[in-house]
């Protein structure tokens, strides 16, 4: 069996999304998501000028070296448009071995662990009545885990809060990216976030009472010691995690974090590599993994930090917001049902629209996500209905200080 053909797909049902086919002289094919969002059109390009043109005549059977050849071959390493590049190649052949044995994807894996993957959804409110009505509906949904994100006194518009109106721009697929020719502006207030958020907890616990698991998403906006003093501040209403509390690209910053709070840490949806999490895992200074299989390489680089992960009982957390598309939240979801130590999986369900692009096996069953029983990873594409969705310009938003200094957004 040879490859015969690697094209790229981009489409925009809602959002924009970035698709490998790859096909086989066998009739076989298999799917990648290499979806960068905001950067969309630069792993298109390193896709189909520099990484397709080497695929053609290789052996989909030979994953492992097909994705050593892609990273070391390439020497210039790592970064996200290289590892989403490398990530979608990885995936669909995955995809093909899948097809090829007649099996999903996560029996390839060791078979399942589990019988379905635990999700937690993305509650969010401008008040506290909103955000109750929020928590409700998830809770009705299905979810047995709810993500709180608030909005804050005196700051116009805050990442997460989904009924917030951004300063411009057009929402979309339950996500803050904008499509337009310019990224929107926000706010942004530590002091005010740091006083603000511990009185929301203490109101969602007085309501929903100790039993219900609790997440949050910082987004990388404190410093180590801001981030240490909310840890603290959160303990009593005893989190699930407090995600992406400080920039962790330095990784000594999450010692100081540690020696302050015991509220568990979970790092790392911006990684690309196992390089990245080394000395965070090794000296057991996050909770749970972040990675995404779409921004880490694929399913090998995935199985293998969290591998590794398990050593020192850290548990998976894998990034699963609709900018991974459906085929790259198919890739982790056989992941997590393979691994003994997988912790939660963050799902938002994609659009009608998306939808309509991609077929999906997976399933969501009392609060529980299941891959399928499809060979491969489950996940098909209409081409003819891809195509009716051209491309469009679209940006994350990016944050500023009262006084106009650029922060992490």
């Amino acid at each position: 069996m040879k490859i015969i053909s690697a094209t790229v797909i981009v489409t925009s049902p809602s959002r924009n999304f970035v698709t490998l086919k790859i096909t086989t002289d066998d009739g076989v094919t298999g799917l990648g998501d290499a979806t960068l969002n905001g950067r969309e059109l630069a792993v298109a390009a390193y896709l189909s000028e520099h990484v397709a043109p080497l695929l053609t005549g290789r052996d989909p059977h030979r994953i492992e070296d097909t994705w050593q050849f892609l990273y070391r071959g390439g020497y210039w390493r790592r970064g996200p448009v290289t590892m989403a590049a490398i990530a979608a190649v990885d995936m669909a052949l995955w995809d093909i071995k899948g097809k090829v044995a007649n099996l999903p994807v996560y029996q390839l894996l060791g078979g399942a662990s589990r019988n379905g993957l635990q999700t937690y959804g993305h509650a969010s409110g401008r008040d506290l009545p909103e955000l109750f009505d929020s928590i409700r509906q998830h809770r009705e949904l299905g979810f047995t885990a709810v993500r709180i994100q608030t909005a804050i006194p005196g700051v116009r518009a805050v990442y997460g809060v989904a009924a917030q109106p951004q300063a411009s721009g057009e929402r979309y697929d339950y996500e803050p990216a904008g499509r337009g020719a310019y990224p929107v502006e926000e706010d942004w207030d530590t002091r005010a976030y740091l006083r603000h958020l511990p009185t929301v907890f203490e109101a969602v616990r007085n309501e929903f009472g100790p039993e219900l698991p609790l997440l949050h998403d910082g987004h990388h906006r404190m410093t180590p010691i801001q981030a240490a003093k909310l840890g603290k501040s959160l303990e009593p209403y005893d989190l699930f995690w407090l995600e992406d509390c400080t920039p962790a690209e330095n990784q000594d910053s999450l010692r100081l974090v540690r020696q302050h709070t015991t509220t568990p840490l979970a790092i790392g949806e911006v990684f690309n590599t196992v390089w990245d999490f080394q000395t965070l895992i090794r000296e057991q200074l996050i909770d749970y993994v972040r990675a995404a299989s779409t921004h880490f390489g694929g399913i090998s680089p995935l199985k293998k930090v969290m591998d590794f992960a398990a050593q020192h009982q850290i548990k998976s957390g894998f990034h699963g917001p609709t900018d991974v598309s459906p085929v790259g939240l198919a890739a982790q979801l056989h992941v997590g049902l393979a691994i003994h130590n997988f912790g939660i999986q963050e799902y938002m369900e994609h659009s009608a629209k998306t939808n309509t692009v991609f077929a999906q096996s997976l399933t969501f069953v009392d609060g529980l996500l299941h891959p399928g029983e499809q060979p491969g990873l489950g996940v098909e594409i209409d081409e003819v209905a891809a195509a009716t969705f051209p491309y469009q310009p679209a940006y994350l938003p990016y944050n500023r200080l009262n006084d106009g200094t650029m922060h992490d957004w």
